[in-house]
């Protein structure tokens, strides 16, 4: 199995880990005398049965990270590296939101409030860093579709 596979099974598991919290819960309580929609203990064994696969899944998926190198890191580091860069961009989209905004005064006595960074130049800096996501994300892409993913 490649780990992109691996990836996409995991996403699927959890989705399906929440939908069977989803139906339990709306069986779990019923009135006196009445019977659940669904058999509660079948549904709790679907669920340990996931959680099992996931592990399993999660243990060989982050054993595969760490042991795969590109470009001398491994893919954990990429990973660390994509999502911090992700915290950093989205900060400066931020502040380039906050320094274009333009501020108006009803009267010329009042204070003019300015940015003290132009809007322009951290623009610069927010398009570097999602052309660096951007690349990392198809380096990290590439990579689990190459890979094969460490079972044990």
């Amino acid at each position: 199995m490649k780990l992109a596979e691996a990836l996409q099974e995991r996403a699927d598991i959890n989705k399906r880990i929440s939908e069977l919290k989803r139906r339990l819960d709306n069986c779990l309580l019923v009135q006196e005398g009445e019977e659940p929609a669904e058999d509660p203990a079948v549904l709790l064994k679907e669920l340990d049965s996931a959680t099992e696969r996931l592990e399993k899944l999660m243990a060989s998926i982050n054993e595969t990270n760490c042991n795969t190198k590109v470009n001398g890191m491994s893919l954990t580091e990429i990973i660390a590296k994509k999502d911090a860069l992700c915290v950093r961009y989205s900060a400066y989209k931020d502040l380039v939101y906050t320094a274009g905004g333009s501020t108006h005064r009803a009267r010329g006595t009042e204070i003019k409030v300015k940015a003290v960074i132009k809007a322009a130049e951290l623009q610069k800096t927010v398009d570097k860093l999602a052309k660096e996501i951007r690349l990392l994300d198809n380096l990290l892409q590439e990579t689990n579709w190459k890979t094969e993913l460490a079972e044990k």
